[in-house]
């Protein structure tokens, strides 16, 4: 089953930046590579303990602040090393300007 929780306002999420949120215990990086796309994935990097949403967001790929690996927002694919684990993506959905996230019920 999957949950679909609101997660924030379109106009929180600036065009090129990642933003943070807490969805059901997990950090997910929410980014807007360009006005009207969105996508969510784990905001913790698969190489080390790094918040993915702190690094640069590169039209479709996400740097790593702490070792520069990058990954494919769209894929969750990890591009470069030192990473070698692709991080999880989930479903972000636009409604009356607001981010609603898909995610499966883990509880269940």
């Amino acid at each position: 089953m999957l949950l679909r929780i609101r997660v924030a306002r379109v106009a929180e999420l600036e065009v090129g930046r990642a933003l943070a949120v807490e969805v059901n215990g997990k950090r997910v990086a929410l980014c807007r590579p360009s006005q009207d796309e969105f996508y969510a994935i784990d905001d913790i990097c698969s190489h080390a303990l790094a918040s993915l949403s702190e690094g640069e967001l590169m039209g479709y790929e996400i740097e790593c602040p702490k070792h520069g690996a990058h990954f494919d927002i769209r894929t969750g694919e990890a591009l470069t090393l030192p990473a070698t684990r692709s991080v999880h993506t989930y479903k972000l959905v636009v409604e009356n300007g607001e981010l609603f996230i898909e995610m499966p019920d883990e509880g269940r």
